[in-house]
């Protein structure tokens, strides 16, 4: 893989990245394991086979979750799959954040008792921090592996399918696995600390949301084209419109990004042409070729 040159905006971003997987981590060893409950995704596989190993092999592993460490083994043809479909620069962000996860699961201690006495308030607690570290990562262009590289691999197959139809089958059998080998008790909180997280993530990553923008400019439009095409990877429709006071020509440019992309589309905008009128809507149901990203 050849070598590739990280702008200062792109090495914050990934500095970003660490600290959303660290706090991810935060909230998964402080709260989430001390009360035996499993994640979703590849983490949750890693739990049951770390559990399987404690309960059933008797490895005795004291305060250290080897959870973090299976993590990073099951994600290495993961990570060769991603090499050979994805961006040099995402594949090594991934690592990057791979690598992150695993330390941090490791060094950060876990409590032997939960920190609060009520389930469900550890459950809760939990659930926002981890999933505030998760959209705090993949905000910042990032990626974990694990059901993510999956998910990217079936939407290039297969348009229609999401990243979030391949957790919900991931999930449903780690917790059909939990609801046989353990009490329904542990799986209805798993369930709430998996639902929580996904919905406090969401919040924070904004990839999915498509965003409709027009914009209406008189000069250097082929530097506006070129940048869209060249930092966004989106095509663009353009046609020749006409100022209904002035009269003056001027070129209207279509295209549709994720509203995490909005950002560098007006930096794109403002930077070539600051007089540049840009309209901007949310809120879109985009069918047939539209790429769906989480870099």
């Amino acid at each position: 893989m050849q070598s590739v040159k990280l702008s200062k905006h792109e090495i914050l971003r990934i500095l970003l990245g660490v600290v959303g997987v660290f706090i991810y981590a935060f909230g998964m060893n402080f709260f989430i394991v001390p009360l035996g409950l499993y994640s979703g995704g590849f983490m949750g596989i890693c739990q049951l086979i770390r559990t399987f190993l404690v309960s059933v092999l008797k490895l005795d592993l004291g305060s250290f979750d080897i959870a973090g460490i299976l993590y990073y083994i099951l994600n290495a043809p993961l990570i060769y799959m991603a090499y050979r479909m994805m961006p040099k620069i995402f594949v090594g962000k991934l690592i990057v954040i791979a690598t992150a996860m695993t330390l941090s699961l490791s060094v950060i201690a876990i409590p032997k008792e939960p920190l609060i006495d009520e389930t469900l308030t550890n459950c809760l607690i939990g659930a926002i921090i981890s999933g505030f570290g998760m959209g705090t990562y993949l905000r910042s262009g990032c990626s974990s592996g694990g059901t993510e590289i999956i998910g990217i691999y079936f939407i290039r197959k297969k348009p229609n399918a999401s990243i979030g139809q391949v957790n919900l089958c991931v999930n449903a059998v780690i917790y059909s696995i939990c609801l046989i080998f353990f009490n329904v008790q542990t799986v209805v909180y798993s369930v709430i600390y998996s639902v929580v997280s996904s919905l406090v993530m969401d919040k924070i990553h904004t990839q999915n949301i498509a965003v409709e923008a027009i914009i209406i400019s008189k000069v250097n439009n082929d530097v506006i084209e070129d940048q869209i095409m060249e930092k966004l990877q989106r095509g663009i429709t353009y046609w020749d419109g006409y100022g209904g006071y002035t009269g003056d020509k001027s070129k209207i440019m279509y295209t549709i990004v994720s509203k995490y992309e909005v950002p560098t589309l007006r930096r794109i905008v403002h930077e070539a042409n600051p007089q540049a009128f840009v309209v901007f809507k949310e809120g879109l149901a985009v069918n047939g070729n539209f790429v769906k990203r989480i870099e």
